[in-house]
Formats: C-alpha cells, structure tokens, sequence
C-alpha cells in the first residue's frame, strides 16, 4: 500500500509482495576506510621516543657485549687448559692486561700479583687458597691443584676495577 491507502503494482500490473519489496532496498554506502596513521602528534612523538630508547638499549648491549668479549675468549681458553696451574696463571695474565691498566698489572709478580687478583676478585682465594699455586706454576712443574679452574672461572667473571665498578 502507498500513502492514499492502495495497493503498489508490479510493473506487469500484480500486487507488490514482501519478496518484491526487498529486492527494492539499496544496500547501505560502505563506510570510509579508517587510517592507521596517529591523527595527533603526539603519538608519533611517543613512536619516535620508543623507538630511539630501543635503538639506545641495542648499542648499550652491543657495547657491553664487545667489552666482555675478552672474559668469554678467556673462559673458553680456561675450558682447554685443564688443570694446568702454568697455563691457568698465562690466561690470568692476558685478562688482566685486557681488563686493567697495562702500568698496573703488567709489573706485579709474586704476592703483589696475587694481592691485586684478591683485591679485584673481592676474596682471598688466590694469595691463601688453590690460586697461590699460579706464581710457581710458569717456572717450576706443579701437580693440579684441585680448585684453581673454578676459582681462575670465577675470577674472570666477577673481577672488578678499582672503584669497585665492573670492568667491561
């Protein structure tokens, strides 16, 4: 039915039915597509910030990982000496110099060396325990002494400058 009360025809003159009348619907626009880029400013601001923060903190790591690069070739040297207090004492040796200053390592022998390896490690394992046997290790034969690789492993891990900050 129209608005005066009768009934719309078909073009071929039969009553319109509900069918006839929902073929006659025309679908509704699609809407606009919805961009992904921030409308505001400050949404890239904060993009740009995450993103130089992410960009520091990999060159943070890449720098540590290259000043540690010294500690890991050390241990794994240790991992091929066994229980040799000579080549044990040659692997400390070369850490030192790669970790401190050449003028104050590269001079010390005897108990001085073994105090400087005490005072950086924050023990006594060296001067009073297996690590005394790396000062007569290089110039006479020595049997293994039980200890000395864990505490030579621990000692390149864990040695630290004189300000008590970590060496790199």
């Amino acid at each position: 039915m129209n608005e005066d009360g009768a009934t719309q025809l078909n073009p071929d003159g039969t009553p319109m039915t509900l069918v006839d009348y929902m073929n006659q619907l025309e679908l509704a626009p699609e809407p606009a597509s919805i961009s992904l880029w921030p409308e505001t400013s400050g949404w890239i601001w904060l993009g740009l910030a995450i993103l130089a923060l992410v960009v520091w903190g990999l060159m943070r790591w890449r720098r540590a990982r290259r000043a540690s690069l010294y500690r890991r070739q050390a241990l794994g040297e240790l991992a091929g000496a066994g229980n040799d207090p000579a080549a044990i004492a040659t692997i400390l040796r070369r850490t030192a110099l790669a970790g401190f200053s050449r003028s104050d390592v590269a001079s010390l022998q005897g108990d001085a060396w073994l105090a400087f390896l005490d005072r950086t490690y924050g023990g006594d394992g060296f001067s009073r325990g297996p690590g005394a046997a790396i000062v007569r290790g290089p110039y006479a034969p020595t049997q293994p002494v039980d200890g000395l690789v864990l505490l030579a492993g621990q000692w390149i891990r864990r040695h630290r400058g004189p300000t008590g900050q970590a060496v790199p």
